[in-house]
């Protein structure tokens, strides 16, 4: 079987002391890709740097993460854009609106996630977008900017029934999964029972968010098959079926992945 994590911080100093044997571990457990979002500035190089380390399994995305944007926001997105414009990524993220640690840069927010969509439709690339309670803000967005040319996944869906059907209908969009569902009171597995397989990918968010029963411990890539096999119980199929439609999923999203 074959996973792909769409969305994991492996670069992240929580790694330092074994970030080698994480991947390594990962990779053995058939979780071949890994998909590594950006968070800011400073993470640009130990993500490159394991890219490097690995670049048959991992794959970069270019980003500012919304609890990265501050009043200083347009100079730090002229090196995310020149990243983008130097380098290939196989997404922009992590990008989008985080209303729960601080609402006062919302306006910066917004306004550094409409840059970045727009870069993402030029260069033809999907976004993986964070929200996290500003899911209506987010939408408006979306809806306002949506054409053929946008496509992407909404990372760490834990929204409604609606809101899932909302995301669908854009046409090009996922939804990322991760350890939540796993969680046993979440009630996401009740609302993924009825969403279509076809519009679901894996993640872990690692290093946060782990799944049961590692919650509160550091996450992994590793564990996303621990995410696929709730997936398989909550679908009632195989978890051979969850990998290969996940995965047929992640591909046909991130086309530059191969």
């Amino acid at each position: 079987m074959n996973f792909i994590d769409t969305h994991t911080h492996l670069f992240t100093e929580q790694f330092d002391a074994d970030r080698k044997e994480v991947v390594e571990r990962a990779i053995a457990a058939g979780v071949y890709k890994m998909l590594l979002p950006n968070i800011d500035l400073e993470s640009i190089g130990p993500m490159h740097e394991l890219v490097q380390a690995f670049p048959e399994n991992c794959h970069a995305m270019m980003g500012l993460h919304p609890c990265s944007v501050t009043e200083n926001w347009e100079a730090d997105l002229a090196v995310i854009k020149r990243n983008l414009d130097e380098n290939d990524y196989c997404a922009v993220g992590e990008i989008g609106l985080d209303l729960y640690w601080d609402k006062s840069t919302l306006k910066y927010q917004e306004a550094a996630f409409v840059k970045q969509i727009e870069w993402a439709k030029e260069k033809r690339l999907p976004i993986a977008i964070h929200v996290r309670e500003a899911f209506e803000e987010t939408l408006a967005i979306i809806d306002r900017l949506n054409d053929e040319n946008l496509t992407g996944v909404f990372h760490c869906f834990t929204g409604t029934v609606e809101q899932a059907q909302h995301i669908i209908n854009y046409g090009g969009f996922k939804l990322g999964l991760g350890g939540v569902l796993t969680f046993k009171n979440s009630g996401l597995d009740k609302v993924i029972a009825e969403i279509d397989l076809n519009h679901l990918i894996l993640e872990t968010d690692s290093p946060y968010l782990a799944p049961t029963p590692f919650r509160g411990k550091r996450n992994e890539s590793e564990y996303v098959t621990r995410i696929a096999s709730k997936l398989a119980e909550v679908k009632n199929t195989s978890i051979e079926t969850i990998a290969e439609v996940t995965s047929k999923n992640a591909l046909e999203l991130f086309t530059t992945v191969k």
